[in-house]
């Protein structure tokens, strides 16, 4: 799922978005609720009117917020207490309030309000907010009113006795599809996948499995390989507005030197229309002219991407090929691996920061 935090995924229009092939994206019930707010959305229609968007919308609870703005909020057994990032207001999170915000927006998949650990953090911390989470699951489940389907979250931060009472719980509650929450918060990734190692296998096997957060290519051809079947990231767009770019053989900083010269396409093997009309001399050129068709290009060559590994993925499940569709993809694609640190930790962070210049690095990284 493309991420459209606050009704749009930046740098691209609803239509470009179909034209990819995606069928749902992901929006944020916090980020809707302060602007433009619930209500209006509701007046327009709902959140697919309201961006002209006939595709599926997921609308995150808000629980990642309780996590990510520490400084602005105050976690209690009823709900969180946070005060606005646009204008200092306070407002007030519970179960029942996040679903009653998230019924007026109207997506067609909502979460439950969950808490969202930091890492590190202590057993003790992890279990009450593990604990917390649960009751605040069962209070979400009973004030659902909609046929919006609802989705439960396991937390339990990286304890294998958190994470296996977690998804049993969760798993018992009947949601329409449950999600593995509290990754992608700074853990190392061999950790990130024992606790999916541990959590999918406990998930009831006809009911999506979302994993929140994640990620790079190889973390969502591994995690699809463990049983997982959802995923958001922020990654393609937020890398592509900043010149990083995936490609079928490995990631690439198109502001480099070595590319002022390169008459080719970004991906001599991608066959979106910014490779077929644009080289990635030109690419170059508009991010070091600071010109925003840099960061359209940049971010439809990232999604589609996404987009064909993802389709790739799909059929070789259908052909039972997976495991053989993975070494070749990984093959290629570590050839000529960019030597830059993945910002895998950017999965999960906000995209609310107020704007700079578009292609230099802002205070949302």
């Amino acid at each position: 799922m493309p991420v459209g935090t606050q009704a749009t995924v930046k740098a691209m229009s609803q239509e470009e978005l179909a034209g990819i092939g995606f069928g749902i994206i992901l929006g944020n019930t916090y980020h809707l609720y302060l602007r433009p707010g619930h209500k209006l959305i509701a007046r327009a229609g709902g959140i697919h009117k309201f961006m002209n968007w006939s595709g599926a919308v997921l609308t995150d609870s808000g629980g990642f917020q309780v996590f990510s703005l520490e400084r602005l909020r105050q976690i209690g057994d009823d709900g969180v207490v946070f005060k606005s990032y646009i204008d200092g207001s306070e407002h007030i999170f519970t179960p029942e309030r996040v679903m009653e915000i998230q019924e007026a927006i109207g997506a067609d998949i909502i979460m439950a309000f969950d808490e969202c650990a930091p890492y590190p953090a202590d057993h003790k911390y992890a279990e009450a907010a593990m604990e917390r989470t649960h009751a605040w699951a069962e209070r979400c489940k009973a004030a659902h009113k909609t046929d919006q389907a609802l989705f439960g979250i396991v937390q339990g931060s990286v304890y294998q006795d958190l994470r296996e009472r977690s998804a049993r719980a969760i798993a018992g509650m009947d949601f329409d599809g449950i999600a593995v929450g509290g990754v992608s918060v700074g853990e190392p990734k061999d950790l990130m996948f024992k606790v999916v190692d541990w959590t999918v296998p406990l998930l009831p096997e006809d009911k999506p499995r979302y994993l929140m957060g994640v990620g790079t290519p190889e973390d969502l051809i591994n995690a699809v390989m463990r049983g997982v079947d959802m995923f958001d990231c922020v990654l393609p767009t937020r890398l592509g507005r900043n010149g990083s770019l995936y490609t079928t053989y490995g990631r690439i900083n198109i502001k480099n030197a070595k590319f002022a010269d390169d008459f080719s396409p970004v991906d001599p093997d991608c066959d979106c229309w910014a490779c077929k009309n644009y080289t990635a001399a030109y690419l170059r050129h508009l991010y070091k002219a600071d010109e925003i068709l840099a960061a359209r290009l940049a971010t439809y060559h990232n999604l589609y991407f996404y987009k064909r590994l993802m389709t790739g993925i799909r059929n070789a499940i259908e052909s039972d090929t997976l495991a053989d569709f993975r070494r070749e993809f990984l093959h290629k694609f570590h050839l000529h691996k960019a030597k830059t640190d993945e910002t895998d930790a950017a999965c999960r962070v906000e995209e609310h920061s107020r704007p700079r210049t578009w292609g230099k690095e802002s205070s949302e990284s």
